[in-house]
């Protein structure tokens, strides 16, 4: 796996037409946008390549559209948004990548920025087809992928379009690589990482792959009562992964032989059923691990697992976590994260979290910049941990 690719300071942009794959699937509602912050994540890379004379010419998906356009899934709020931050107008493509956008790229002059249509309009996009790929080249003379997002999907949009033009990296995808590809390659030791999250399924590779680098592995989440299983504890109705029990039985042993110290929750807090609605009441005890009633259901990990878990990565040099500790959403059960969360922020560790429900922990709790890095990628990091190549960077020049 090659992670050291040519970024847009390796080429010559002036006055090249540049299609930048960004990453703008942000959360909408009523059709506004209700956080704008994987728009201003792209803003480094856009304005490098107006300041040095490119083109610029945007794509990006926006959630899963069905059945071809659809005027929610448009991407003109974000052109809107976006001519607000460059304080320049950012022309918006009536189509993806047929004669509309073909007659605003050949009208851009340089410094000028366009976004095309929400690239999943067109059929073609998730099944990589050729054509769309094509197409959407035609209108640049160099790709630029900055959409570690999507980075783990082949698409037209992330991969395919590198068939056809000279093809690097933007700041955004550069600085995961850079610090993920480092933490996995040449860590600063000890070296642990936190898994949690519901199931073990997920994350069989992270697991295997995690166990050749780390000096202690931990796992809380619902994935946790699956390990706890092997080892022969009763889970009672907690969340179990029957067809894995052999699997963990497997990984407990791989740590043992390769010296890794494999954390697992001491005690956890349980309830009778699982709480819903999410604000009702709950009713939570903390039993030891290795007695969770045959009536009650692990939830979130307990106060003596807080602190060990807060111990080991006061330890380490450097911290890789993905997942949460419990039902987080709920707030009687997400004392577990929160600690997770506070030990990384407390620490002078590499602290490095990967996307999803654990980024939105850090971000919610007003920790994100205590954090040395917060992935944008959820599923691309998550990959990037089980050491598989991401279709959207290995499409990429080598340096």
């Amino acid at each position: 796996m090659n992670y050291n690719k040519k970024s847009v300071e390796d080429i010559d942009v002036r006055s090249k037409r540049v299609l930048l794959r960004c990453d703008f699937n942000v959360p909408m509602k009523e059709g506004r946008i209700t956080s704008d912050k994987r728009i201003v994540a792209a803003l480094p890379t856009i304005n490098y390549l107006r300041e040095h004379g490119a083109r610029v010419i945007l794509c990006s998906h926006l959630g899963k559209p069905k059945n071809g356009p659809a005027p929610e899934f448009s991407l003109r709020p974000v052109a809107e948004r976006l001519s607000e931050l460059l304080g320049a107008e950012v022309k918006m493509s009536k189509d993806v990548a047929g004669e509309d956008s073909r007659r605003l790229a050949a009208e851009l002059k340089d410094g000028d920025v366009m976004l095309l249509e929400n690239t999943r309009f067109e059929k073609g996009e998730t099944k990589n087809d050729p054509e769309l790929s094509k197409a959407l080249a035609s209108l640049a003379d160099i790709f630029v992928n900055d959409a570690f997002g999507s980075a783990h999907r082949a698409h037209s949009s992330t991969a395919g379009v590198a068939d056809y033009l000279p093809a690097v990296c933007g700041y955004l995808i550069a600085k995961e690589v850079g610090i993920m590809g480092k933490a996995l390659a040449d860590p600063e030791r000890p070296f642990v990482a936190i898994l949690g999250g519901a199931k073990v399924s997920d994350k069989l590779n992270v697991i295997n792959n995690l166990l050749e680098k780390v000096d202690t592995l931990i796992i809380g989440g619902g994935m946790a009562y699956t390990f706890l299983a092997a080892k022969g504890c009763s889970v009672g109705k907690s969340l179990l992964d029957a067809e894995k029990l052999d699997y963990c039985r497997d990984m407990l042993k791989k740590a043992e032989e390769k010296g890794v110290r494999l954390l697992l929750p001491v005690d956890t807090v349980v309830a009778k059923a699982f709480p819903d609605p999410i604000d009702g009441p709950v009713e939570v005890c903390t039993v030891p691990a290795d007695a969770i009633g045959a009536d009650v259901m692990g939830l979130d990990i307990g106060e003596k697992t807080r602190t060990l878990f807060a111990e080991a990565v006061k330890a380490a040099k450097t911290v890789v976590w993905n997942g949460p500790m419990g039902v987080f959403e709920n707030p009687t059960l997400a004392a577990g994260t929160v600690a997770v969360a506070q030990a990384l922020a407390d620490s002078d560790a590499i602290t490095i979290v990967g996307g999803g429900d654990s980024a939105a922990a850090c971000e919610q709790l007003g920790f994100a910049d205590k954090i040395t890095h917060i992935s944008t990628g959820g599923g691309a990091s998550l990959e990037f941990l089980e050491g598989r190549e991401l279709p959207g960077i290995a499409c990429l020049l080598d340096r």
